[in-house]
């Protein structure tokens, strides 16, 4: 098999879960020789392929470029959850850029989700598609936070959320540890490696071509068409997109200290007993919590529980993953304490400094997207949305986001992960302690 670059080794998907269950085998096919096409979109996760099935779709020839397999970054091991919003809440986003930005924000932070409802049914994807995500509060003051995103997200137009007490939540989920929570009746939860070739699918069903175990080396931007070369070939386009996130590395050098790769960590444990599961979550819904250093679980579609939680900045993965979430995991359920662990993995996103998600051009025909932090499940889909929408012509919500500024991690290249390690600890003594 081919090799990729050094960031995936060989391509392999790790030992997780989702790449144990997906349900298509594909062939990777390798770029080699030259190639010449409308659209060249580099990453082969939700933001490419969004992008390049909105493009396709449109009627342009795209040509979609991944070093490792289709899904094998963050889109296809994540916690699989669709949750509405970005890391950066609407009040942030108001206090940061302003009325006008919250309200455009606003109006369309459902739109992820809709989107990637929509390729499910168009497109025949089977990826165990169930509704309903459920935020728990371990104290009266995150209830208080809870009750004021509602009101705020209620303002903005959206009424899908509903309060729920601690007996409310109890009939949800199974644990004594929480004080109440709320449910978004519009998220939901997926598996997400079969999401993502699902839509490989749906790509080249459309045209798309699809080259993967091809790792972008440099984008050459000097001439009027951008040239992407790989290991072994080259791609001549009109428009590069750059989706490669917490992946791309120094491919483009504008964009390496933009962001800042963080892992996150999840197990999954052997299939539960019917009775078990239902006890847990007799709901079937996905949950997070609503602390800074969060836990995320719910039940995969053969009733495992997948768990995760834990953020790594700089993008290492720890020694002993299941010593790391198992003890979250039996403090919300101890009646996991013996069940055997089936798989665990790590990851890495990307995280902005802000905390809200990047758009923007390089020159007149690099488009690039990315620094999700951790909400990229529907971000990414909105966003390849607007991207697409932009190079088709109508920049409107793109030049928006765009036009949002950006700051670096305080400390450059060399500080940022320790930075962003410094902040994570005076938020976790907030958690701990109900500050």
């Amino acid at each position: 098999m081919a090799k990729a670059g050094n960031y995936a080794g060989a391509g392999q998907y790790p030992g997780s879960y989702y790449a144990a269950s997906r349900n298509i085998e594909r062939s990777p096919k390798v770029l080699e020789g030259a190639v010449e096409t409308d659209i060249c979109v580099i990453g082969g996760g939700y933001s490419g392929l969004s992008t390049s099935i909105h493009l396709a779709e449109k009627g342009y020839k795209v040509t979609l470029v991944e070093g490792a397999q289709i899904g094998w970054g963050a889109s296809g091991r994540n916690g699989g959850q669709v949750v509405n919003g970005l890391n950066a809440s609407l009040d942030t986003i108001k206090r940061r850029y302003g009325d006008d930005a919250a309200r455009f924000v606003g109006g369309m932070v459902q739109e992820g989700a809709q989107t990637i409802y929509r390729l499910i049914e168009q497109y025949g994807i089977e990826c165990d598609l169930k509704r309903g995500n459920i935020y728990t509060a371990y104290t009266s003051a995150h209830m208080r936070e809870l009750e004021a995103k509602k009101a705020l997200w209620e303002s903005y137009g959206m009424s899908d959320h509903v309060m729920l007490d601690r007996n409310a939540l109890r009939a949800e989920v199974g644990s004594t540890v929480y004080a109440g929570g709320m449910l978004d009746t519009s998220g939901g939860h997926l598996h997400p490696l079969n999401l993502t070739l699902g839509e490989a699918r749906a790509l080249e069903s459309l045209g798309g071509e699809i080259y993967e175990l091809s790792t972008v080396t440099r984008v050459d931007q000097s001439s009027e068409k951008p040239i992407v070369y790989t290991e072994k070939g080259q791609v001549t386009a009109r428009i590069v997109v750059a989706c490669g996130n917490a992946y791309l590395g120094h491919v483009i050098p504008e964009l390496t200290d933009r962001v800042l790769p963080a892992s996150t960590q999840i197990i999954a444990t052997e299939p539960l007993s019917e009775e078990l599961a239902r006890k847990l979550l007799p709901g079937d819904k996905c949950v997070e919590d609503v602390r800074y250093i969060l836990d995320y679980y719910r039940l995969s579609a053969d009733r495992r529980m997948l768990f995760g939680g834990g953020t790594i900045y700089g993008g290492t993965d720890p020694a002993d993953i299941i010593a790391k979430i198992r003890p979250n995991m039996v403090k919300v359920f101890p009646e996991l304490e013996n069940v055997k662990i089936d798989y665990a993995w790590s990851g890495n996103f990307a995280i902005s400094f802000t905390r809200v998600p990047q758009m923007g051009r390089l020159g007149k025909n690099v488009y690039f997207a990315h620094g999700y932090s951790g909400h990229g499940v529907t971000g990414t889909h909105l966003f390849g949305k607007i991207l697409a929408a932009a190079i088709d012509g109508d920049q409107s919500r793109f030049d928006t986001f765009a036009a949002m500024p950006w700051y670096p991690f305080p400390g450059g290249r060399m500080f940022r992960a320790q930075y962003s390690t410094i902040g994570s600890w005076w938020y976790a003594f907030k958690d701990k302690f109900g500050l």
